[in-house]
């Protein structure tokens, strides 16, 4: 009866080739994936939308200034080139880049719709309409019929939508407005899936290996979507643009087949996973999953903890800032930067390289802090979000005061801005585990439903905050990113937390010493000295042979005082 430590168990279960990590992996792709169908559109949309028609020789309707061309004048003129005309000709300076997004050599016939910045941005944020409303029921399906099987259900619905929207767009913008909701609808369910699936595969010490691991697809997911589209704008079949949307509807379908031949939602469950490894990851996180309770959600323990509204704020302000730039980045390095499409798919991919890689190796210097008692996990998730948000602000303020002739180091910040972004899934992101393994499906359901409002918001306040696209216009976007990073840090430090929490907690197991030698107390501290402080089942017994003779023999049964969840 005796338990077997974790180091010792550890040690027969290595990282390498192990289930959990191929279920980490398998994520990993799936994020990647997700994020492809998600932002496709933002690039998209910059091959499909025909620029507005521009009048640049009238001297009365000179419009092409310092901040680019404005969206208000639409009188007809030639396309203005090099050929035909010079910046000195126009007035303006050799060192201004005005001229440099007429230049780009995408010609207007090539774009097919005349949708309004409006229609666009409604376009973009639709999908975050859809989005909201999948987030606490897939957590609670995915506690009920399993993460494996909602998710691949609706990732197979994701990828219908994509391969139809060419079709609907050419159809009626309505068409392509269902689509997006419906992406939505379908993608909403993804993060409360992993979470409660990750909150039966990992390990305590390896949970921000694993969910950082994971997390990070998401950005490559971004890095891909920026620099291919761009190129298949340009050389792709289909008028280019619809190329980007077939291509990844395919690689779509392709992931859920795989994910359903190699993922099981609990260890207990898998078909090839070492018994070794079984046992390590059930010990670690501290309970039997072969009969798991499906336990009643605590609702009300969940809306009145303080920690759980740290993540809840975090989660919300974090995303405001990333979704403006996963809907707007685009447009900011056309309109501001002044970047032609080629130049701007593969310009706006490398602040999430960076995203990418700093998520992946958060994680595990999260992880040493922890296991070496440096930080504790409560520290360790402020350390990460504090400087996730102060450091994003700072560039992104930096940011706001670059032009287009500074275009090096305005990518520089913009980098140095989304690795500090990439700390977040070492901190908030897993934070939900921390607090309640059993409810963590649940849990970011929570808090991102209510961080998706931003997605629906951020793209229509862009709309709203930039008209003509100038570099002032922009300036008041980043400056409401800098201030919500704020206030998200002061507020995560006070509130949050990195322990198991009390209403989370399973139901609570009294021993009873029947016959032990030196009285009921001394009985406790020997099974707890001999690490015997959990058992399967209420009927469990401990015969006197098993406990080298030390003469004890305990009932283990539910506790009246248990805290029930």
């Amino acid at each position: 009866m005796m338990a077997a430590t974790s180091t010792d168990v550890l040690e027969k279960a290595p990282a390498l080739c192990s289930q959990r990590w191929n279920l980490a992996i398998l994520s990993f792709f799936g994020f990647l994936i997700l994020y492809v169908t998600r932002v496709n559109l933002s690039v998209a949309i910059i091959c499909m939308v025909r620029a507005p028609k521009l009048n640049v020789t009238s001297d009365n309707h000179r419009i092409l200034g310092k901040h680019g061309p404005s969206l208000n004048h639409t009188t007809t003129l030639p396309l203005v080139t090099a050929g035909n005309r010079t910046t000195e000709d126009d007035g303006i300076s050799g060192s201004d880049c005005s001229l440099e997004i007429l230049k780009s050599g995408l010609s207007l016939n090539d774009c097919e719709f005349d949708w309004d910045k409006r229609t666009q941005s409604s376009l973009l944020a639709m999908f975050f309409y859809g989005y909201i409303f999948t987030q606490i029921p897939g957590g609670w399906l995915a506690g009920r019929y399993g993460g494996q099987l909602v998710w691949g259900v609706s990732q197979a619905v994701c990828a219908v939508c994509t391969l139809a929207m060419p079709l609907a767009a050419r159809a009626n913008v309505y068409l392509a407005y269902a689509l997006r909701f419906i992406l939505g609808l379908g993608a909403g369910v993804t993060f409360p899936c992993i979470h409660a699936m990750m909150g039966r595969w990992a390990p305590k010490l390896e949970r921000s290996k694993l969910v950082s691991f994971s997390f990070s697809g998401a950005a490559t997911g971004n890095v891909l979507t920026f620099s291919l589209s761009a190129l298949l704008c340009v050389y792709g079949f289909d008028n280019g643009w619809g190329s980007i949307f077939y291509l990844s509807g395919l690689g779509n379908l392709l992931w859920v087949v795989v994910w359903f031949m190699v993922t099981a939602d609990t260890p207990a469950k898998h078909k090839r996973i070492s018994e070794a490894e079984r046992n390590y990851i059930e010990t670690s996180i501290g309970e039997s999953q072969v009969k798991k309770e499906t336990l009643p959600t605590p609702w009300r323990a969940i809306f009145t903890s303080g920690p759980v509204w740290a993540c809840i704020i975090a989660h919300m302000l974090n995303n405001y800032t990333g979704y403006t730039m996963l809907t707007s980045l685009p447009s900011f390095m056309k309109e501001v930067l002044k970047f032609d499409i080629k130049q701007n798919g593969a310009l706006s991919a490398v602040p999430y390289i960076c995203t990418s890689l700093v998520s992946a190796t958060s994680g595990q210097v999260a992880d040493k802090l922890r296991a070496k008692g440096i930080l504790s996990t409560k520290n360790t998730r402020k350390l990460f979000q504090v400087m996730a948000f102060v450091g994003g602000a700072v560039c992104i303020v930096c940011v706001a005061y670059l032009n287009c002739t500074q275009r090096g180091l305005v990518v520089f910040l913009l980098c140095l801005c989304f690795s500090f972004l990439g700390l977040n899934t070492s901190a908030y992101c897993v934070n939900h585990i921390d607090l309640a393994p059993r409810h963590a499906g649940v849990l970011f359901g929570i808090t991102n439903t209510a961080a998706t409002i931003p997605g629906m918001i951020a793209p229509l306040v862009v709309g709203a905050l930039t008209p003509n696209g100038t570099a002032e216009e922009w300036r008041r976007v980043f400056f409401v990113c800098a201030g919500l990073a704020v206030v998200g840090a002061i507020l995560y430090s006070i509130l949050a937390d990195g322990e198991l929490q009390s209403w989370a907690l399973p139901p609570a197991m009294e021993y009873i010493v029947t016959d032990i030698k030196g009285g009921k107390e001394d009985g406790k501290e020997y099974l707890e000295n001999h690490q015997l402080e959990s058992f399967p089942r209420a009927d469990t017994y401990v015969k006197e042979d098993t406990l080298d003779g030390a003469g004890v023999q305990s009932l283990i049964k539910p506790s009246k005082d248990a805290v029930q969840p």
